[in-house]
Formats: C-alpha cells, sequence, structure tokens
C-alpha cells in the first residue's frame, strides 16, 4: 500500500467559541479538559497513522510559530518529518488541499494517498479512527475521493449530509448525493432513514487522482492552484506562497469545487466519536472535566452555584458566582466574559462581529498575545501608559525597531537578557533596567537557556502595535 500522508488544515476563527478562541489565537489551539489543545489531538491522531512517514501541515503565516511550538508538546513529533505550508491570506479548503497535493506530488510521488485532517475536530476513539482511515486509503488506492460520514446522534440542523449509496469495499458505500443543512423535519426524516451521515469535512484521495478530478469539476481553480505553487519562495519547510498569487486563487471549498461534481466518489461510514467543536454547547456536553452535579450543572475552574440548573461554567484565576440561573453558558477569561443562553450559543458570533465593526481587540487578541519570541501579557493600558510583561523563549531574539510616538522601559524580573539600544549592546540581569527613548534603535534577545521575564513600561500618546518600525527580524515579519 502507498504512502499514507496526514494533511492537518489548521486556521479559522472559531467565532462561535469567543472569547476563548479569537482570530490570533483560534480553535485549534484551544485547551480541553484535559490541557490538551485540539491542535495536539489532531497531530496525535495524524502521527498514529503516518507512521514513519511525513505529516504536512497548512496553516496560516500568523500561527506558524505557534503551531510548531504546539507540535513541540509531542513526545513523538519529529520536526525533520513535519512540513508547513504557510498561508499569507485566508482562503478555503480547495486551495489549500490542491497546493498539499501539488506538494506530495514533488516530493513524494503521484501515487501518495492524502489524509485530510481539519484541526479543530475532536475524536477520542483513535484506534477506531486509524482503522477508518485505512480503510479509505484501500478505497483511495482504486481512484475514489473518499470522506468520512458521521452516523447521525441526532436530527442536528447545523451539519450538512451526505446521501449514501451502494456498498464498495472496505465497508465503503457510493456517494450519492450531497445534501445542505436541512431544517428540523427534515433531518428527522435523514435520521429514520439510515441512508444519510453527516459529512465531516475529512478526505482520504490520492494526490493525483485529486488533481485530475479538479482539472474535470474546477479548472479554473486548479490553474489558479498551479500558478501560485509556481511562484512559492522555497522548496522546503516551511513553504512559503507569494501573497499576490495567493489572494487570487477562489475562495471555495473542495466540498463545492470537487467532492460535489467528482466522478469518483465514496464515503467510508465512520464508527469512531466525532464533534466539530461548534458551539459552546457542544463543548458543554462533551469536555466539562467534571461530571455534572445533581442539578445538571458542569463547572471548570473555580464556581460556586446556588439554586442552578444546567450551566456550563468555565473559569480561569478568577471565582464565579451563580445564583438561581438555568441553561447558562458562562465562560471568563482574562479580559472578556460570556454569558449565553445554552440553546443560543450560536449567536456567539453575532457578538464577535460586533467586536470586529467597532474594531475592539478583544475580537482579535487575549490580554496574554502570543509571539514566535514568547509572549506578552497586557498588565495596564491607559491613555498615558502601558504596561507589559514580557516572556521570551531559550535563544529568540524580538526585532530590531523603533517608535515614533512612544518610549520604553525595560526591568528584567526573571533571567539575564541582551539588549541593544542604539549603537550600545549590553546584558541585563534580574532587577536591573534601561530606558529607550523614541526614535532610538533597539532589540532584546534571551541568550540563555530558560525564559526571561520583563516588565516594559511604555510612556507617549499612542501605544498600538503599529507603532513599531522593523529594521531586522529572524521571523520574517519586516
Amino acid at each position: 500500500m502507498s504512502l499514507l500522508v496526514p494533511v492537518i488544515l489548521s486556521g479559522g476563527a472559531g467565532t462561535r467559541l469567543w472569547p476563548v478562541s479569537r482570530s490570533a489565537y483560534p480553535k485549534p489551539f484551544m485547551r480541553m479538559a484535559d490541557g490538551q489543545s485540539l491542535l495536539y489531538k489532531t497531530l496525535d491522531r495524524a502521527l498514529r497513522v503516518a507512521g514513519d512517514g511525513p505529516v504536512l501541515t497548512v496553516t496560516g503565516r500568523d500561527y506558524y510559530f505557534l503551531t510548531r511550538d504546539e507540535y513541540a508538546r509531542h513526545p513523538a513529533s519529529n520536526p525533520q518529518r513535519q512540513p508547513f505550508l504557510l498561508e499569507p491570506v485566508g482562503r478555503n479548503t480547495a486551495p489549500a488541499i490542491g497546493l498539499a497535493a501539488m506538494y506530495t506530488m514533488e516530493h513524494l510521488g503521484a501515487e501518495a494517498t492524502l489524509l485530510v485532517l481539519p484541526a479543530d475536530h475532536l475524536i477520542r476513539d483513535a484506534d477506531a479512527f486509524a482503522a477508518a482511515a485505512r480503510r479509505a486509503q484501500t478505497l483511495a488506492q482504486d481512484g475514489f475521493l473518499v470522506t468520512f460520514g458521521i452516523k447521525p446522534a441526532a436530527p442536528e440542523t447545523g451539519f450538512g449530509y451526505i446521501r449514501m449509496g451502494a456498498a464498495r469495499a472496505q465497508g465503503g458505500r457510493e456517494i450519492a448525493a450531497f445534501v445542505e443543512k436541512p431544517d428540523r423535519a427534515t433531518a428527522e426524516k435523514y435520521l429514520a432513514s439510515g441512508d444519510y451521515a453527516w459529512n465531516s469535512g475529512m478526505f482520504c484521495f490520492r494526490a493525483d487522482a485529486l488533481l485530475e478530478a479538479m482539472q474535470a469539476t474546477c479548472p479554473d481553480v486548479l490553474d489558479a492552484v498551479r500558478a501560485c505553487y509556481a511562484d512559492v519562495r522555497g522548496r522546503e519547510s516551511p513553504v512559503e506562497f507569494a501573497k499576490d498569487a495567493f489572494a487570487a486563487l477562489p475562495d471555495i471549498s473542495i466540498d463545492y469545487a470537487v467532492m460535489e461534481r467528482a466522478a469518483r466518489r465514496a464515503v467510508v461510514p465512520a464508527s469512531f466519536d466525532w464533534s466539530d467543536i461548534g458551539s459552546w454547547k457542544a463543548v458543554s456536553e462533551i469536555e466539562s472535566g467534571n461530571a455534572p452535579d445533581a442539578a445538571g450543572n458542569r463547572v471548570q475552574g473555580m464556581a460556586v452555584t446556588i439554586d442552578c440548573e444546567n450551566c456550563f461554567i468555565q473559569g480561569g484565576k478568577r471565582l464565579i458566582a451563580a445564583v438561581g440561573v438555568k441553561d447558562l453558558v458562562i465562560v471568563d477569561t482574562a479580559d472578556a466574559v460570556l454569558v449565553a443562553d445554552r440553546e443560543r450559543a450560536q449567536q456567539v458570533k453575532q457578538v464577535v462581529e460586533q467586536l470586529r465593526a467597532s474594531d475592539h481587540a478583544a475580537a482579535r487578541f487575549h490580554q496574554t498575545v502570543h509571539r514566535p519570541w514568547g509572549s506578552f501579557t497586557v498588565l495596564e493600558d491607559e491613555a498615558d501608559c502601558k504596561v507589559k510583561r514580557l516572556t521570551v523563549k531559550p535563544g529568540q531574539v524580538l526585532s530590531l525597531q523603533l517608535h515614533h510616538r512612544r518610549s520604553e522601559h525595560w526591568t528584567v524580573v526573571d533571567g539575564t537578557a541582551r539588549v541593544r539600544v542604539g549603537d550600545k549592546e549590553f546584558l541585563l540581569q534580574r532587577n536591573e533596567s534601561t530606558f529607550i527613548p523614541m526614535e532610538t534603535l533597539h532589540r532584546l534577545e534571551n541568550p540563555t537557556g530558560k525564559d526571561i521575564h520583563l516588565i516594559e513600561v511604555q510612556c507617549g500618546d499612542y501605544f498600538g502595535e503599529d507603532d513599531i518600525v522593523r529594521l531586522e527580524d529572524v521571523y520574517g515579519r519586516v
């Protein structure tokens, strides 16, 4: 059997899971009750089926360092076998998977089989998933474009469905039709018939078979993918694409572009559990960390409930007290609190839409913002100053930069930092500080083997991140 190459698609804002999921730290990085992120769990499944082969990841350029660091947490992770394709702007799944197929053709051969896995799904039964993946691989080797169908557990109106046809080998079924999200009555009929499955958004096909199908069903998409791949910057990981060529790619899903129109399609009915974690209601039903109490309340973190029923409460460092409420979702983060009716949890995305419309930072960032070199946490943000706590990882270095509208004071609270201010370079130890005037070149580096922590006090009349003028940057952000 040919090489099976998992392709992890990691992107999207996950707006229904705000305030934990935000565009700068989206849903795949969201940690479940066991402390593992959805991305980590997806990598774990991918490594199980990849064996000694590669795992390919397609993600946004802004998420590369976060993803790389998350992969490093896995004991079986091997950066030499985990290439990345980096998207400069957001696009849909058809271009992403097409580019992954072209990369696979070039580096691993035309007959390599792609196993496409969104990074934000939750599957607990890894053994059953691996068995289904092998069945799909066998069908894919015969030239089929394969998807995985989830047995409906309820008349769900939020998912697309697949109408299954005649039986094929390996327990697969032909795909008779893809069906859009139904109304309640239609979903009940689908459930009763036994011939329908939820469309999981996971796929399996040979690289050459996919590109042949794209030529037949969406030649314009394939032409744009080829043009974009021809304009690639470097052939080794991480592979980056020119922004203009990538922005010209059609914004279309693999379902619409290929699967709904391809000639040879099959579905493997899944025997494993599955959830796309599409809302806080789904989170409350699947991952609580604790069994519900006698009144049906599920709690993560510190909470006191008095006469509450069927509530889900997720807290952080603060104590949450709820009195006399029922059927609520309450989610507390360092800078935002969500209170929502469980049955209206899908409408959380409207909160994000309003935040974006008003250009509110909470739509994009948490109080702690992750950067390639580490992270910073905003401790105070006022009109006349801004205070941050910086964490710089071992061996990492911030860009050589200056600011037009603010000065900065750095004080080391733990570790040893190497600092450049103007033409001078020196070490700062714990309890030592330095001052960086406006319009002065400066850089911060961690030359040690452990994290360093600093307090940064900014003074001026504007403290936005766009008042950073980078002259040199090891992460390619100039």
